[in-house]
């Protein structure tokens, strides 16, 4: 008999990258599970990702919310109604546990698991539930997801985080090129030009060529200005999440900013190194099943000497490789 679950968690980028390993769990331990995702239709991709993931039920949250009284607007979301109210699930388990993720969940129709109001970043969420759930919060982002899904599924969960992504690992041979994420949503989060260029000068010493993500036109500004004067060098073009995950899959080593391609990365099983400097990686550190460094603190940015030290140690590790999880059914 098929169990029928509906995740919620729309957004953002690295949020639903940390999502990933449980539906892992899920596949493995639910063996009859047939899961939905209802994602933000700009990162409806990384749930399609998935090879336990039957279908993504795209919103449009923060298109709506430009024009949330327009015809096209109003008419969208009551497709959305429509389709939620529709199907009959077993379980709805609301990832996110925010007022904006409970509006979703209250057009669904099956038993609605979330967070407690001492375990969600916004408590009166917890009071549209039918089961509430205690997961501690100050523990990575993964781990907490994990956590949920488990006591909502009714097992427990072990082993090293599986993200479903193995597909994108398949036939490549990593040639010689780094990426490089400098931007970030906040500028808080942006490290010194001095710093990226001590860090492309040692890069460029192991024989690689740099990669750099940019995607809106302020990120392809500061990144060609960072860029100016260095050879062999790349300003990628504004590409999509699949072509941009392809490239990541593709790298010999990446180092970026605390931003979810950084942890995309990581989750692809590429060597890692995330520069934290407005924020702290004890709740999002890099996690995967190559190397990762998560460096700096809220308020301490990593310097240039202790980046190219975790370089060093990556591409040390990258001649004693380890096996990826065998992909989840």
């Amino acid at each position: 008999m098929t169990t029928r679950i509906l995740i919620v968690r729309t957004s953002s980028l690295g949020d639903l990258v940390h999502m990933l390993p449980a539906m892992s769990d899920i596949a493995r331990h639910v063996p009859d599970a047939r899961i939905d995702w209802v994602a933000e239709e700009s990162f409806a991709e990384i749930p399609a990702w998935h090879p336990a993931i039957h279908e993504v039920i795209p919103v449009a949250h923060r298109r709506w919310r430009k024009h949330w009284w327009s015809a096209r607007s109003r008419a969208e979301r009551a497709q959305l109604r429509q389709a939620l109210r529709g199907r009959e699930y077993d379980v709805v388990l609301d990832m996110q546990a925010l007022l904006k993720s409970i509006w979703i969940v209250r057009q669904t129709r099956g038993t609605r698991h979330g967070l407690d109001r001492r375990s969600a970043r916004e408590p009166l969420a917890s009071l549209f539930y039918d089961v509430r759930h205690k997961v501690e919060f100050w523990q990575p982002a993964i781990i907490r997801q994990r956590t949920l899904a488990a006591s909502a599924l009714g097992y427990q969960f072990e082993g090293p985080p599986d993200f479903g992504l193995q597909a994108f690992s398949r036939d490549i041979l990593h040639p010689g090129y780094a990426v490089i994420m400098p931007s970030a949503s906040r500028d808080d989060k942006l490290w010194p030009s001095q710093d990226w260029h001590a860090v492309f000068k040692h890069l460029q010493s192991y024989g690689m060529t740099l990669k750099i993500l940019a995607g809106n036109p302020t990120e392809q500004a500061r990144a060609k200005q960072l860029m100016q004067g260095w050879d062999h060098t790349q300003v990628l073009p504004r590409m999509s999440l699949t072509d941009t995950a392809r490239e990541l899959a593709g790298a010999r080593i990446m180092v970026g900013l605390d931003s979810g391609l950084t942890h995309l990365s990581a989750g692809l099983g590429r060597p890692t190194i995330g520069i934290y400097k407005a924020s702290t990686p004890v709740r999002t550190p890099l996690q995967g099943s190559g190397y990762t460094a998560s460096l700096g603190e809220r308020g301490q940015a990593p310097s240039a000497h202790t980046v190219i030290s975790a370089i060093d140690q990556a591409l040390q590790t990258l001649s004693q490789p380890t096996m990826p999880p065998e992909p989840s059914a």
